[in-house]
């Protein structure tokens, strides 16, 4: 209300859920992970390299023939350092198109500590059927359920035996990416997003028009006012 807006409503982020599917026509290679993102971007930096130097060990003495591929602009010289420091980690820089590469992993990694921002990188992964292993941090705000739709560790060895388990048990990776596929499609694609917009608008014009037949009243000053459901109704008719 510090603002002369007693109601205000939230539209979800949205992804392409077209653009962003599953080729099938590339098997995801069963020992491979990977993280996109700006790596310019301190958070997405700093997740790197700390999963590079706390957590990836551990998933290699468990799985020696796992690799990491990073893929994003402009790493900085401690990310690009990586692969020179182990041959199982790529870094990729810049790529035309972030698909492939995501195609091809069996785990999509989010191991990020610091930062916020819309959190598509993870919408994105989930459109893609990917299993994904995040922080608390990397999924905050988004409604993903824990276990079911990804798998959410915040400690190194924690977020590896994460890492580990899916390698291992490709029957339950591929179940946690066909939910998280499902949520996204359903709720987070483009075309629902759409319509809570498109609802949102057409509330906001009705509430106006009534605020102008009837400038005395005090129209929707919350959700439960009982003006708030007749405008909801009258937009919706």
């Amino acid at each position: 209300t510090d603002y002369g807006a007693p109601l205000v409503r939230d539209i979800p982020t949205g992804v392409d859920t077209e653009y962003f599917c599953p080729s099938g026509s590339v098997e995801p290679d069963p020992c491979h992970l990977v993280f996109t993102g700006s790596m310019d971007w301190l958070p997405n930096d700093d997740a790197m390299r700390y999963f590079a130097r706390a957590i990836f060990p551990r998933i290699q003495a468990a799985c020696p023939d796992v690799s990491v591929t990073i893929v994003g602009r402009n790493p900085f010289p401690g990310v690009t350092a990586l692969s020179r420091e182990c041959p199982s980690i790529r870094v990729t820089g810049q790529v035309a198109d972030v698909r492939p590469y995501m195609d091809r992993a069996a785990v999509y990694v989010i191991p990020l500590r610091i930062g916020g921002g819309t959190r598509l990188k993870v919408f994105e992964a989930m459109a893609m059927g990917k299993a994904i292993v995040s922080t608390s941090i990397g999924v905050e705000g988004l409604p993903i359920a824990n276990g079911t739709e990804a798998l959410v560790a915040d400690e190194p060895d924690a977020f590896a035996d994460a890492v580990i388990q899916l390698l291992r048990d490709r029957a339950f990776a591929r179940r946690l990416g066909e939910a998280a596929s499902d949520k996204v499609r359903t709720q987070f694609g483009w075309a629902p997003v759409a319509d809570t917009f498109l609802e949102a608008c057409e509330l906001a014009r009705t509430q106006w028009r009534l605020k102008q037949q009837q400038p005395e009243r005090c129209w929707a000053e919350s959700a439960s006012d009982p003006s708030y459901s007749k405008a909801r109704q009258l937009s919706m008719s």
